[in-house]
């Protein structure tokens, strides 16, 4: 059985590549290829839904595709701790579907975040700057986002990191007490560095992301466990397992 994905934000570069993805799998199809001028009413009849929109305009994919009973997969950046939690509430305490939101569909990327939450207890300072191509709309990624809430719950027991002068914007912006920097501009895919600063050293987590071949593993294995998904999943660690490592 092939399952009918309909791909909303599928003009869009990632959305090019995940339709060119879906073709050339065996066991999904393209049902529906959506740009911003078509109406949401497309993905009646899919079996998932892809949304590679805008930060603006996911929230409403998701719970259009939450009101249809069609499982879907975010790949959209900006989703906020607080967005998730509207998300889960919204499927209920036995929820009968899934959405899946990844931030990131790199496992490098993924990797790296997980490395970063190993180290953060055993330092107080920590700062994270991340970079990507001068199109992206949002500010800090996806990706930073995620990054600093694990690290966060990382240090539940330590406290926030040592961070001062936030009233100072070039010091960052704050994401769950990590400082944020970020660069759009040109000659840049997508980039981020997380610095841990200690006594006498400092250390880096790195991860650069050089092509969108990078992602398609991720796509592919997000879309495939979606149909027995029930809940809200958070990142492509969950699926890898990595969150029990």
């Amino acid at each position: 059985m092939a399952y009918a994905v309909a791909v909303v934000g599928a003009t869009g570069r990632m959305g090019t590549l995940a339709i060119r993805l879906i073709e050339q799998a065996d066991d999904l199809e393209v049902h529906a290829a959506l740009g911003s001028a078509d109406p949401i009413d497309a993905i009646e009849g899919a079996d998932l839904v892809l949304d590679l929109t805008l930060p603006a305009v996911s929230p409403g994919i998701v719970d259009a595709a939450i009101a249809r009973g069609i499982p879907v997969l975010v790949g959209t950046s900006g989703w906020t701790a607080e967005r998730l939690a509207r998300v889960r509430s919204r499927l209920g305490d036995d929820p009968q579907q899934g959405v899946i939101v990844i931030p990131n569909f790199s496992l490098g990327s993924v990797l790296a975040t997980r490395l970063a939450t190993i180290a953060a207890p055993w330092f107080d300072s920590i700062e994270i700057i991340e970079a990507h191509h001068a199109g992206k709309s949002d500010s800090p990624s996806g990706t930073a986002i995620r990054t600093a809430e694990l690290i966060a719950e990382a240090r539940a027991e330590q406290g926030p990191v040592a961070a001062p002068h936030a009233d100072q914007r070039a010091r960052g912006q704050q994401v769950a007490s990590v400082p944020v920097h970020s660069l759009r501009m040109d000659g840049v895919l997508a980039e981020q560095q997380v610095i841990f600063g200690g006594t006498g050293e400092t250390l880096r987590v790195s991860h650069q992301t050089v092509s969108d071949a990078s992602y398609e593993a991720g796509i592919l294995l997000a879309l495939r466990a979606l149909p027995a998904t029930r809940g809200l999943v958070v990142g492509l660690d969950t699926l890898l397992g990595l969150d029990r490592a």
